[in-house]
């Protein structure tokens, strides 16, 4: 190569680089704030839905606002995060009032007692903000892309604090087998870049210090793996619940504000029936439960799952990852106190091993541990992550995540996940 011909690509590679160190600078910023405000508006109807236990029973009309705003803004056949993930893969528009939309829909329902998370509402948010400022700049489709991404890691660090993950998880869910290398920086200077707004004005990291962790024998390491498989084969399930449940509510009810009417009269039903709000909401006080307790309730995990799969099916909005990580927990708490086996380790254990299962994201369950855990049960978290993802088929919370690669071969599938 000439030496012209080599500085003129060197230049090029310096232009493209300082590109999008600015433009993912640009969204962490502007997602940081959006993701601060959607932080303490959250923590605020919580708040709210538990001083004034009586919303509950404001659900279903709150659902009826809910597919009121989605058509006035003619967006009726949202489908929430596989929505993100398809305008990846197929290039096709990420509207930008997706973003207020989930954002409004997302706090009516935590408001009122629905059970769902905000991580998922949070890549959405983040997405839709993505494409947008790709868009208003001329980027072209692989361009706009990558802004997604790094908008999606952006949010996700925001709300969640955990900037290593977020900024591998956007990359990872997409296509699971490949990464898409070329998002790395702007996704690592976006997930940072948010990180650090959030944190400046106020938004505490999630972090679940384990009690003491025992040393990894031959004894420890076939319990964690065994809990890990079961947590795979448990992921199968919730997967196939809450999709299974979508196609019920439509089956039975074709008609969308007598379908989220009917989901919002469920999960009334459902909570009269266990006596309390503890399956509602996002469940991070059920995952603060099990990591300070040595037992739980052994029917916790299944109530979580139901609750959460009669709220998202019938349309309601919010994310599914923190009621993952309330599955896991409690499932694993259970199992810790059920085998006498280091019961806080045993819920980590859960929560990674479902989020895995779920997400298909093994690199980023590792580093989602490594966050809210520590580092001194590494060898365990290891262990988890392989055998979770391994086990949990091609199942998996996003209908339109792709499975590139067989999870068993060197093979090529390129198959949706089920």
């Amino acid at each position: 190569m000439k030496k012209r011909d080599w500085l003129l690509e060197n230049l090029q590679q310096l232009k493209i680089s300082l590109k999008w160190i600015v433009f993912a600078a640009i969204s962490g910023t502007a997602v940081g704030v959006v993701g601060t405000l959607f932080h303490f508006c959250l923590a605020g109807v919580t708040q709210s839905r538990a001083e004034r236990p009586w919303l509950i029973w404001l659900l279903p009309f709150g659902g009826l606002l809910i597919i009121g705003a989605y058509h006035l803004l003619q967006h009726e056949k949202d489908s929430g995060t596989n929505l993100v993930l398809s305008s990846i893969h197929s290039g096709d528009r990420l509207p930008l009032r997706m973003a207020p939309l989930i954002f409004l829909s997302t706090l009516i329902t935590h408001l009122l007692g629905g059970s769902a998370g905000r991580e998922g509402a949070a890549l959405q948010l983040g997405g839709s903000i993505g494409s947008a400022i790709g868009r208003r700049f001329g980027f072209d489709e692989k361009d706009r892309n990558i802004m997604t991404m790094c908008s999606m890691s952006a949010a996700f660090s925001a709300l969640f604090g955990t900037p290593m993950a977020a900024a591998i998880f956007s990359m990872e869910v997409v296509s699971v087998g490949i990464m898409h290398y070329s998002a790395l920086v702007p996704c690592v200077i976006a997930s940072l870049i948010a990180y650090a707004v959030a944190s400046h004005l106020g938004v505490p990291a999630e972090a679940f210090p384990l009690d003491a962790i025992p040393p990894l024998t031959v004894g420890s390491g076939t319990r964690v793996i065994v809990l890990a498989s079961l947590c795979a084969l448990l992921s199968i399930l919730f997967c196939v619940l809450l999709h299974q449940s979508e196609r019920l509510y439509h089956k039975h009810f074709p008609n969308p504000y007598l379908r989220i009417f009917a989901g919002g009269c469920i999960v009334i039903l459902l909570t009269l029936l266990t006596g309390s709000q503890r399956y509602n909401g996002s469940g991070i006080e059920l995952i603060v439960r099990c990591m300070e307790e040595s037992a739980v309730a052994p029917e916790m995990f299944a109530l979580k799952m139901l609750f959460t799969a009669a709220t998202l099916g019938a349309g309601y909005k919010g994310g599914e990852i923190v009621p993952t990580f309330c599955v896991g927990a409690a499932f694993g708490c259970l199992f810790g106190s059920l085998t006498g086996f280091a019961p806080s380790l045993c819920t980590a254990v859960g929560m990674t091993a479902l989020f895995c299962g779920v997400t298909n994201c093994p690199i980023s369950s590792l580093l989602i541990s490594f966050e809210l855990f520590g580092y001194e049960g590494m060898p365990y978290f290891l262990l988890t992550v392989a055998f979770s993802y391994m086990l949990s088929g091609y199942h998996g919370l996003y209908h339109s995540q792709k499975i590139v690669y067989s999870k068993y071969r060197t093979d090529f599938i390129n198959k949706k996940v089920g």
